[in-house]
Formats: structure tokens, C-alpha cells, sequence
């Protein structure tokens, strides 16, 4: 069995974590900051952006891999990852766009991104006791 789907969702994560990461690298060199935010708003969000994904991302890939290893039909699998990928991008540019505050993205995003995680969780101990 192959693991394409899950694959496709692990890149686009991965794509999204790498431009997350520049812009943190962006921020530093632009306010020459090597370490830390150094005070600096608009860094430590971007640092916090990029943590939370990293932070989510390997435990929802794993479920989302193991759901597939188990047998989830495909268009489950792609709701799954295309809601995981949409709220990490509504999380990003709320958190952002909101400076830490409340935002409708930074909201949508942590909800659908606790979602997706319930749901991955709920359908592989579903999948282990023959449900």
C-alpha cells in the first residue's frame, strides 16, 4: 500500500513550515536578531506561528498516516488533510494579522486544527477496536 495521500498532506505541511521558517529568518536578519525575539512583536509572533505548527504538525502526520496505513477511504483522508492545511493557514495569518490577539483565523484555525486531531485520534482507536 502506498501512502500517497497522507504523503501529498505531509509536503503541503511541510511547504507551509518552510515558509513559515523564512519568515522568522526574514524578521531576524532584517532586525539583526539572532537569538530570542529581542523584544520585537512582529518576530515573536512569527517565531510562535512557526512553533505551533511545528508543535501540532507530527502528531496529527502520524494519525494521519496510520489512518490511512488502516483503511480510511480516500475522500475522508482528503477532507482531513485539506481542513488541517486550511486551518493552519487561517492560524498563521491570524495569529499575525491579529498581533497575538483575538483573530477570526487564529480562532478557526485552533478549533479545525483540534478537530482534525479529535477526529484522526477518535478514527484510529475506532479502527483498533474493529468500529
Amino acid at each position: 500500500m502506498t501512502l500517497m495521500i497522507s504523503g501529498l498532506y505531509a509536503g503541503l505541511t511541510a511547504l507551509l513550515l518552510l515558509g513559515l521558517a523564512y519568515k522568522v529568518v526574514k524578521l531576524r536578519r532584517l532586525n539583526k536578531i539572532g537569538i530570542g525575539d529581542g523584544g520585537n512583536q512582529a518576530l515573536s509572533l512569527a517565531i510562535r506561528a512557526h512553533g505551533n505548527l511545528v508543535e501540532n504538525a507530527p502528531v496529527v502526520m502520524v494519525l494521519l498516516v496510520l489512518a490511512e496505513l488502516n483503511g480510511m477511504p480516500d475522500y475522508l483522508l482528503h477532507i482531513v488533510g485539506t481542513v488541517w492545511i486550511v486551518a493552519r493557514l487561517l492560524h498563521a495569518i491570524g495569529l499575525n494579522q491579529g498581533k497575538g490577539g483575538l483573530h477570526f483565523g487564529r480562532f478557526w484555525g485552533v478549533l479545525m486544527t483540534w478537530i482534525v486531531l479529535l477526529s484522526l485520534a477518535v478514527a484510529n482507536i475506532g479502527f483498533f477496536l474493529g468500529l
